[in-house]
């Protein structure tokens, strides 16, 4: 960070961690003054009975509740207007919001359109939402979004064939309620997928020109934690220490990204996410060391930090030379994890890359980027993503 540089820090949304956590939501909805509540979550978390359990938790404690569970991966806008149509209907006054990134990014959008005109997609940008939203609860049942305390709904306008981010302070969640023994059932590729997704928000945010003490050091703590949990969380879903490492992990990195924005794996996220379906935090995954190995020139001190947190040995290195082993490091964990898929896995071709990179270049996320990219810079990674090498 340059001596002399201003920056701007707020984590307005109240964290509330513990195991069993859950039983308390019916406090937390009144504290808001909820009293009808829509519980927005996906398919998997209802067959999962996670949705049945949050609103017979509220049920039991009188408070009227809702679901609404027609939740895509990548969540279209078809489901804000739906979501918002049944909670109007039942006239809720709160949202709570549980599951993933893309049932939390709903709860969120809906929440915002209930006290504000037009659609959500009047609102595509950074801090063009005029008034705050219905309250938000946001219950995240896997770890790595961190959508429980970001400002930022991403979803698919499926009549324009991309995505789109609505980031405004109103879009933060009042509470997040962090419960490990939510996240125990998740099953191992999307632990791995989802894990891997909070080490890039993590990594890209420290990393980058946007970077400042607060999210520094939430950034590595986070780095850190996934260092040590990831692997466990993964191989032994039932490590209760585990899966709290990582849920914290992966909130301290939204917190973190949430002031600095990220970098080139997001930007080129996604374009691929919604042009080839491929999940968001496995894209991710496959993107990452290439982009860090292209990076690391440009901040060296940064990533050379990072490779230690990953447990690489670059005792007796210089930071230049330290900061060449951080992508390998990523590499490796991944590996360990289960994660050995392409691009090429899912359809991508030299063919495809400039409306990738088209689209890829007008994210936000180019400009605090270390090193700020050429087309040929973005074509050679995403070569690199499609052969596996970086």
């Amino acid at each position: 960070m340059l001596q002399g540089a201003s920056f701007s820090f707020n984590v307005p949304t109240i964290i509330e961690y513990g195991r069993g956590n859950l039983a308390r939501l019916p406090d937390f909805v009144r504290q808001l003054g909820g009293k009808r509540v829509l519980v927005v979550g996906d398919p998997g978390v209802k067959a999962a009975g996670i949705v049945g359990r949050v609103t017979s938790t509220l049920e039991a404690a009188n408070i009227a509740a809702f679901a609404f569970t027609d939740v895509e991966s990548d969540p279209a806008v078809q489901s804000i207007t739906d979501g918002i149509a049944l909670a109007r209907d039942k006239s809720c006054d709160l949202i709570v919001g549980v599951g993933g990134g893309s049932a939390l990014d709903t709860a969120k959008a809906i929440g915002l359109m209930l006290r504000n005109a037009g659609t959500i997609r009047d609102y595509v940008g950074i801090g063009k939402v005029p008034h705050a939203g219905a309250p938000v609860i946001a219950i995240p049942t896997t770890a790595g979004t961190g959508s429980e305390l970001t400002i930022w709904s991403v979803l698919s306008d499926t009549d324009a064939d991309v995505k789109i981010s609505i980031g405004s302070v109103h879009n933060l969640p009042r509470i997040g309620l962090l419960d490990p023994e939510l996240t125990v059932s998740l099953p191992a590729k999307f632990t791995a997928a989802t894990g891997m997704d909070a080490l890039t928000h993590a990594i890209e945010s420290c990393v980058n020109k946007a970077n400042q003490p607060f999210t520094e050091a939430l950034a590595y703590q986070a780095i850190a934690l996934i260092h040590k949990s990831l692997r466990r969380a993964t191989h032994h879903g039932d490590d209760i220490d585990a899966r709290g490492d990582m849920l914290l992990a992966s909130a301290m990195a939204g917190i973190a990204f949430n002031a600095t924005r990220l970098g080139l794996v997001h930007a080129f996220a996604l374009p691929l996410g919604n042009k080839f379906g491929i999940p968001h935090g496995l894209v991710n995954a496959i993107m990452l060391p290439a982009v860090m190995a292209y990076n690391a020139s440009a901040n060296p001190d940064a990533y050379a930090r990072v490779a230690a947190l990953l447990g690489h040995d670059v005792a007796g290195l210089s930071n230049s030379e330290a900061a060449n082993h951080a992508a390998q490091a990523v590499h490796v964990l991944r590996q360990d994890i289960g994660i050995t898929q392409t691009l090429a896995d899912f359809g991508v071709t030299p063919a495809c890359f400039d409306a990738v990179i088209g689209e890829a270049m007008t994210s936000g996320n180019v400009a605090v980027n270390p090193r700020y990219p050429t087309a040929d810079d973005m074509a050679m990674l995403l070569s690199r993503g499609i052969d596996g090498t970086f």
